[in-house]
C-alpha cells in the first residue's frame, strides 16, 4: 500500500499516556467524570495567571488584526523575541544574547523537533542521549530527525545522572544529548554539582572526538520548582547548548502551543546554528508561531502560575501514599509523582489500579521498568477521593 509505514506506526497505536487519557474519558461517560481518578496527563488544573486574560483582552481591544491575526517573521515577531531575549538576559546574565538567538515555536515538541534537525545529520549515524526516565516523545523526535536514542539510566533512589554509565554510552557518533529538568516523569531537578559534572564530560568528549555535541535542554517545567529550589541555567555551563522554552506549563497555555529556542551566543558557530534552526523550522512546517500569543508572551513575560496548588497535591499525595507503603520520588519541581509499582510489572498493576477507577502511566516507555506516573496537576479534591483507592489497592498487595 501507498503510504508510509513509519508514521503509520505512530497514528496508529498513540503514546501510552493518551491510550489512558482517552480510556479516562469512556470511563467518566460510563460512570460519572467524579468516580474515575484520572492521573494520566500532564494538563495543567491551575488558571493562567491573570495578567493572561488582561493582555489577550487589551490586545484585542487595541491591536490590529494584522498584529493579531497575521503572519510574524518566520522565526516569530522582532519584538517579541527582544522582550523573551532581555528576559534572558536579566534573569541568567547571559549579556550577549540578542533577538537573533531567538526562535519562536508552536511549543517545546516543536523545539526539540526543530533542534534535533537542526544539530543531527541524517544517514550519518548520528546518536543523541538521553536520561532515563525521560518523555515518551523524545524517541518519536529523535527517530523521525534520522538519529538513534541512546538511554542513559539514572543513579538508584535519587534518579540524578549516573556520570560512570552516561560517559560510557558517548561515541563517536554521539551528537547531542537532552537535559530536561525538572523532569518529567520524575520531577527531579538535577543538582548544579550534577550539571557541571555532565557539562566536564562534554567538553572532554568534543574534544576526544573532535567535534561539537549539543546540550539541547528542554525546559517546559522550569518555573514549576518548590521550596526555593534553582534550576541551573545550561547555557551558563556549556557554551554549545540551545534552549527549548515552552509557556505550556509556566502560563498553563498547552492548548495555546507558544515557546521558544534560544541559541546561546557563544556557542561555535553560533550564527551558522541558527540559520539551521531556521532551515530546520522551515522544513518542518514549523514558521511563524501563533501571532496572538506571541504578543500575549511578550505582555507576560514574567507571569507565573500559582504552583502552591501543585504543591499541596504533591505533599498530600506523597505523604499518604508512603504511609500506605508506597516507594516515592519526592518530586522538587514539574507535577508529577514517580512511584515503584507493587509488583515488577508496571503495566499489570496500572491494570489492577483501573479496578478501583486509579488511571496512573506505567513508565517503562519512559526508559525505567517498574515504576508508574502519577500526575498531580488536577484538583485537590480529586486526590482527596483517589486517597482511599490508593490505600485499598496497596492492602490488595498485602495479602
Amino acid at each position: 500500500m501507498g503510504y508510509n509505514k513509519k508514521t503509520y506506526a505512530l497514528g496508529s497505536k498513540r503514546s501510552v499516556i493518551r491510550e489512558i487519557f482517552e480510556y479516562s474519558k469512556t470511563r467518566a461517560a460510563e460512570i460519572g467524570a467524579e468516580n474515575v481518578y484520572d492521573f494520566s496527563l500532564g494538563n495543567p488544573s491551575v488558571p493562567a495567571p491573570a495578567e493572561v486574560n488582561d493582555a489577550i483582552r487589551e490586545l484585542l481591544d487595541t491591536q490590529s488584526s494584522v498584529l493579531l491575526h497575521g503572519y510574524t517573521s518566520a522565526q516569530g515577531d522582532a519584538g517579541v523575541r527582544r522582550a523573551i531575549s532581555d528576559s534572558i538576559k536579566s534573569r541568567f546574565g547571559i549579556e550577549n544574547i540578542t533577538p537573533n538567538h531567538i526562535y519562536m515555536t508552536c511549543g517545546a515538541a516543536a523545539s526539540l523537533s526543530i533542534c534535533l534537525k537542526a544539530v543531527i545529520e541524517e544517514g550519518e549515524g548520528d546518536e543523541c542521549i538521553a536520561f532515563a526516565p525521560f518523555f515518551t516523545e523524545y524517541r518519536v523526535f529523535v527517530e523521525n530527525a534520522g538519529a538513534k536514542l541512546v538511554i542513559s539510566q539514572p543513579k538508584a533512589k535519587s534518579f540524578q545522572i549516573d556520570m560512570a554509565d552516561f560517559e560510557s554510552r558517548i561515541t563517536p557518533r554521539t551528537k547531542a544529548v537532552i537535559v530536561n529538568s525538572p523532569n518529567n516523569p520524575s520531577g527531579v531537578v538535577y543538582t548544579e554539582q550534577t550539571i557541571i559534572s555532565l557539562c566536564d564530560i562534554l567538553r572532554k568528549k568534543s574534544e576526544e572526538y573532535g567535534h561539537v555535541i549539543y546540550l539541547i535542554a528542554d525546559e517546559p517545567y522550569r518555573e514549576l520548582v518548590y521550596s526555593g529550589v534553582t534550576v541551573p541555567y545550561l547555557m551558563s555551563y556549556y557554551k554549545n547548548t540551545l534552549v527549548c522554552y515552552s509557556y505550556s506549563k509556566s502560563l498553563s497555555l498547552p492548548g495555546e502551543r507558544i515557546g521558544y529556542i534560544a541559541v546561546c551566543p557563544d556557542m561555535d558557530g553560533c550564527e551558522d546554528i541558527y540559520l539551521s534552526v531556521c532551515g530546520a523550522g522551515r522544513a518542518l512546517g514549523y514558521v511563524c508561531a501563533p501571532s496572538l500569543f506571541q504578543q500575549v508572551i511578550a505582555r507576560c513575560i514574567d507571569a507565573k502560575v500559582n504552583i502552591e496548588i501543585y504543591k499541596e497535591n504533591r505533599d498530600l499525595l506523597y505523604d499518604s501514599l508512603t504511609s500506605y507503603g508506597y516507594e516515592c520520588v519526592k518530586p522538587d519541581g514539574a507535577f508529577y509523582l514517580f512511584v515503584k509499582a507493587l509488583e515488577d510489572d508496571a503495566y499489570r498493576f496500572c491494570e489492577r489500579a483501573k479496578a478501583h477507577e486509579i488511571l496512573v502511566v506505567p513508565c517503562d516507555d519512559f526508559g525505567v521498568s517498574g515504576y508508574v506516573r502519577i500526575a498531580y496537576c488536577t484538583d485537590k479534591q480529586r486526590v482527596l477521593s483517589a486517597l482511599p483507592a490508593f490505600k485499598a489497592l496497596a492492602e490488595e498487595y498485602k495479602i
